[in-house]
């Protein structure tokens, strides 16, 4: 099980590097869209962030339920935020930093929630 959260880990990373990456390749781009990276990023830090939850729950580690609980919550609202407008041609400049800010948030809540609550 060791390998397996481990691997779900980098998953988790890889995803939030390439939903960063996506948006930050449009930082000077006058108009801003989702792109597939953003999309792909989304999804898979979402779903693998869910699933390394379960892996460490089944392994009895101890889980803290709140910052899993907001994490989520963002991981949620990113992911509905980028499916909601993959289709369209351009996206405001307002969502594009909103989806910035999400994604800076959510890494933060990440690094800095246990040593600030643990």
């Amino acid at each position: 099980m060791d390998l397996l959260r481990h691997l779900l880990l980098v998953l988790h990373l890889l995803g939030f590097g390439a939903l960063l990456g996506g948006l930050l390749v449009q930082a000077r781009d006058p108009e801003k869209r989702v792109n597939a990276l953003m999309r792909d990023g989304a999804g898979t830090a979402f779903v693998a962030g869910l699933a390394l939850v379960g892996v460490l729950q089944a392994d009895d580690v101890p889980v803290d339920n709140a910052k899993i609980a907001v994490k989520s919550l963002i991981g949620l609202v990113i992911l509905v935020l980028v499916m909601a407008n993959l289709r369209k041609e351009r996206i405001a400049d307002g969502l594009w930093a909103l989806l910035l800010l999400l994604t800076v948030a959510n890494v933060c809540v990440a690094v800095f929630w246990s040593s600030v609550h643990g």
